[in-house]
């Protein structure tokens, strides 16, 4: 049976690999009377542009409605959760190897970052509209999101229930800002992402 340890050991082992031929060389230390050159860093390849890989729908199912769950999971005691036989391989993130409060921190902190990605220029909605990243509501919408998730954040690092209740209707009311002009009042998917 092929584990998720072996896996990651697949990962880490080819990253590091990786790593290791990408390491920018230096070029050699010009010879010249009175002293050498100090060495020249090579030619490193720029940075990648950033590149929209998923529409908003995919981005709200892969990022931020899992995220959320945790965080509105959390205000229940979390020693209740039912534990795994292996954290490793856990599917409830609850219970995972990285569980409980830290999966909460994650959780907050995937919120806060999610703002970013939803405001990228091209995300495109499922029904090929594009995301109206330049409204100024949409944009007050988003920046409520980022704020829900900082104070998850803080909530979680404390360790404090009562502030993750209260945080997560911070963080439903900013999630359904969004949804009731965006969504929830379309006669469907096609008019979604419209005002």
């Amino acid at each position: 049976m092929f584990e998720v340890r072996s896996l990651f050991r697949l990962f880490w082992v080819t990253a590091v690999a990786s790593a290791a031929m990408t390491v920018p060389a230096f070029a050699a230390p010009a010879q010249a009377s009175g002293g050498g050159a100090k060495p020249k860093p090579a030619a490193t390849a720029a940075a990648p542009a950033s590149k929209v890989e998923a529409n908003l729908l995919q981005l709200m199912r892969g990022v931020l409605y899992p995220a959320s769950n945790v965080i509105f999971a959390a205000q229940d005691d979390l020693t209740k959760q039912p534990k795994p036989e292996d954290a490793s391989t856990s599917p409830n993130p609850l219970t995972t190897t990285y569980g409980g409060w830290q999966a909460v921190e994650n959780a907050a902190l995937a919120i806060a970052e999610s703002a970013n990605l939803v405001m990228m220029p091209g995300r495109m909605c499922s029904n090929g509209k594009p995301a109206p990243i330049g409204r100024a509501d949409w944009v007050k919408d988003v920046q409520r999101l980022r704020e829900a998730g900082r104070a998850a954040y803080k909530a979680a690092q404390k360790k404090d229930t009562d502030a993750i209740v209260e945080v997560s209707g911070t963080l439903s009311d900013a999630c359904s800002a969004c949804h009731d002009v965006y969504r929830e009042k379309k006669t469907g998917p096609q008019d979604r992402c419209l005002p």
